[in-house]
């Protein structure tokens, strides 16, 4: 590839993921903690754009001179998906991945015990995971006598609507999703990766995840309201 071919790439990859550290979108796809790689790795490449733009500026000069020969020019064609990727960045994952993965809560070692919730606290917030996690290695212990508010997007297993959020490690690429179950009065029309917030009770029943075998908890629904998808949709 020629070399200011080479400085379009880089500045563009470089810029690019300056452009998601600024905006927060990086979080689609990578943990908070990333934030402190991603800006250093776009600011390194940035600069290596223009030290590289200035060498092919030098190089194309000599080659005015008649001493450059030329390269073809589908090497261009390498900045395709570097501008589709900026152009059309994925969203975070939702319920089609959710939908065909297995929940990741059979994968987290199960406590002896679990800290109490607090009693002045009136719905208790929790992750979908805390939840499932209580619920089930703990026998929903610490969840009975508690009003609960969790937080997540809809997706359906057949017809039955089910709360999830993705849990990542590192990266999107390695997330899988917390499922919930909804127990007692479910408001009808709840779209698929709509983001609801549901308070209620916990409940004994569990199902069995379709895809992998793993238990899912259920929560008894008091109330579901839509709100806007958080900054950071994974756990």
């Amino acid at each position: 590839m020629r070399r200011d071919a080479q400085a379009v790439v880089l500045l563009l990859v470089g810029g690019g993921m300056l452009r998601l550290a600024w905006t927060g979108d990086y979080l689609d796809y990578v943990k908070p903690y990333a934030f402190w790689l991603i800006v250093p790795a776009g600011i390194l490449l940035v600069a290596v754009a223009a030290i590289t733009g200035v060498q092919a500026w030098r190089d194309r000069g000599e080659a005015d001179d008649g001493h450059g020969h030329g390269e073809p020019k589908v090497a261009w064609l390498l900045l395709a998906p570097v501008v589709g990727m900026l152009l059309v960045a994925p969203d975070a994952l939702g319920s089609y991945e959710a939908e065909r993965t297995g929940t990741v809560v059979g994968a987290e070692e199960s406590r002896s015990s679990y800290p109490e919730l607090p009693d002045d606290v009136d719905p208790v917030p929790l992750t979908l995971l805390d939840y499932a996690a209580r619920a089930i290695f703990d026998d929903g212990q610490t969840l009975e006598g508690h009003r609960i508010q969790l937080r997540g997007f809809i997706l359906y297993e057949g017809d039955e609507p089910q709360l999830a959020r993705m849990v990542v490690s590192c990266c999107a690429a390695d997330a899988r999703p917390v499922k919930i179950g909804f127990d007692g009065d479910v408001p009808a029309g709840l779209e698929p990766d709509q983001w609801v917030e549901v308070v209620g009770e916990y409940t004994p029943r569990q199902g069995r995840d379709e895809i992998n075998g793993e238990l899912v908890p259920y929560i008894e629904v008091e109330s579901v309201t839509g709100i806007p998808a958080p900054d950071n949709e994974y756990q």
